[in-house]
């Protein structure tokens, strides 16, 4: 395994919090899990994603949350550790199963998941009070965590901790229509911390469940999208972003052969935070090119944490291109 390089600048560890899982991704062609019969077992979760990413461009991460005490939660937890993620955090939950996902991709290329849910619902506040959210650099969060509780509150008490430390707060908004009852229901979940977020990143996809908009134009004139730092993808289709002016600009997408999506839309975040911490500015077009390629090389492989590129793979990508 490839070290990740060393940071340009002393800094504390990103922290990020929520579900760390294994996808069960299929990998014989089918495009539904009606037709899928074979999967590939890999370790995954948006956050515990984010986290092995930033390790491999060079920032200090660590990770708060829940797996089972089982085999899996055991590979989940070497798997971090391997990946240079601080897991003083990670708590695995006596007489509880790892939460499991199923992953594939559809007949336009984007990504599906279907999450069974178990010990990663049981983070709780004390837990997050353990994981020392005023020293660090940033805090990471996703919205799957969002959907049960106690979860839900030891991510808004993580949001509080950070907001009154002045610790930049990151939401990766990561929409599973499965895992809600209703539009409104979710909305009311994602908007305590979608009004307090640093940065704010969330797909198309997401913006059309949340909002019922798929036109970036009127996503960027949501009532939400005025304070945050927002970032919008949709895959394929490329990026937007707002620039300090006020515009709403487009990035290109890398033209690449998409092996299997999952994966890239954290590669995508955690670039973007690794380029906001080291600059401490608003990110910009080139920022966004870079998170862009992180998520390219992403999609060229097999999901989710193997997947996730090393900073000189990006340099390497990001400048042949």
């Amino acid at each position: 395994m490839r070290p990740a390089l060393p940071v340009t600048k002393q800094m504390n560890p990103v922290l990020c919090l929520g579900e760390l899982l294994i996808d069960f991704i299929v990998d014989d062609g089918a495009t539904s899990l009606e037709e899928a019969s074979h999967f590939a077992a890999r370790p995954g979760g948006a956050p515990a994603n984010v986290a092995v990413a930033l390790a491999r461009l060079g920032v200090p991460a660590a990770f708060c949350g829940a797996v089972g005490d089982d085999p899996f939660g055991a590979r989940l937890r070497k798997i971090l550790v391997q990946n240079g993620v601080a897991i003083e955090a990670l708590i695995s939950l006596p007489e509880t199963d790892t939460t499991l996902a199923f992953a594939w991709k559809n007949a336009s290329g984007d990504g599906n998941f279907r999450i069974l849910r178990r010990a990663d619902t049981g983070l709780t506040p004390p837990m997050v009070d353990s994981a020392d959210v005023p020293s660090r650099s940033a805090i990471v969060l996703g919205s799957v965590g969002l959907t049960d509780e106690p979860s839900r509150s030891a991510l808004y008490h993580a949001v509080d901790l950070a907001r009154a430390n002045n610790v930049p707060v990151v939401l990766d908004i990561n929409i599973r229509p499965s895992l809600w009852g209703s539009r409104d229901e979710a909305m009311e979940a994602c908007r305590y911390i979608m009004d307090r977020a640093t940065i704010l990143k969330l797909s198309v996809d997401d913006a059309a469940f949340l909002f019922g908009q798929r036109d970036p134009d009127q996503i960027f004139d949501q009532p939400f999208a005025s304070n945050p730092i927002l970032l919008l993808t949709d895959g394929a289709r490329g990026s937007w972003l707002r620039t300090s002016t006020g515009q709403v600009d487009h990035v290109a997408a890398f033209s690449i052969e998409a092996v299997e999506p999952t994966g890239a839309g954290d590669a995508f975040t955690a670039a973007i935070i690794s380029r906001f911490l080291r600059s401490n500015r608003a990110p910009d077009k080139s920022d966004v090119r870079f998170a862009s390629a992180a998520g390219a090389i992403t999609a060229t492989r097999m999901g989710a944490i193997e997947s996730l590129p090393y900073l000189r793979e990006i340099e390497q990508f990001h400048g042949a291109v």
